[in-house]
């Protein structure tokens, strides 16, 4: 039981995953499974978020900060990535399960053609419960420091990043969701501890 990528805290050095590099087409074959040893994960002191903005489906800016008192799993992916592929159902999935005032996923889209290459592969899937958020100049990749595809980054409702996984994930597994709830459960009170958690891979 596993998922292809590593939770690690701001500040720590983890080694390279498996992942697509942004640029190329080419992606890594994720494990299937759920993420394992996710309630081992320790964070060390929430991270201030850069300022990131986007647009969605109708090409209206929309702010990171807008979330603000939710907690956001924070998922960049593109159509032509093989492992953002695959998870993808899992995050739309998950959104079903969780979301709301408390929590939500934003899927932001770094597809050059935006709108065009992301609502037919959302149709084609049956992903129906993500929001449509696009960044086709893929700035987020640079304002995040991305090293691949996907990343996922966890926010905190006070805007501040608690820890990222880079690779694919089955997010919506029994593991996950309850390591999830128990983030929803802290609030936004800071993790104690540091350093970095396998998920598989």
């Amino acid at each position: 039981m596993a998922g292809a990528g590593l939770w690690w805290s701001a500040g720590a050095a983890p080694t390279p995953p498996d992942v697509a590099r942004l640029g190329t087409a080419e992606s890594a074959t994720p494990a299937a499974g759920g993420a394992d040893k996710l309630d081992k994960f320790k964070g060390a002191e929430p991270k201030p978020m850069p300022a990131l903005s986007f647009v969605d489906g109708d090409g209206r800016r929309v702010d990171l900060a807008d979330f603000k008192d939710r907690v956001v799993l924070l998922n960049l992916w593109a159509t032509w990535c093989g492992p953002c592929v695959k998870e993808m159902p899992s995050l739309d999935r998950l959104q079903a399960q969780m979301g709301g005032d408390a929590f939500q996923v934003v899927a932001l889209s770094l597809d050059r053609g935006g709108r065009t290459a992301v609502e037919p592969f959302f149709a084609k899937t049956g992903v129906g419960h993500l929001g449509l958020y696009l960044d086709p100049a893929s700035e987020s990749m640079k304002v995040l420091g991305l090293r691949g595809l996907p990343t996922t980054i966890l926010v905190d409702p006070e805007g501040r990043e608690l820890g990222r996984v880079e690779g694919a994930v089955e997010w919506d597994s029994p593991e996950v969701v309850a390591f999830l709830r128990q983030q929803l459960g802290r609030g936004s009170a800071p993790a104690r501890g540091h350093g970095m958690m396998k998920t598989g891979g």
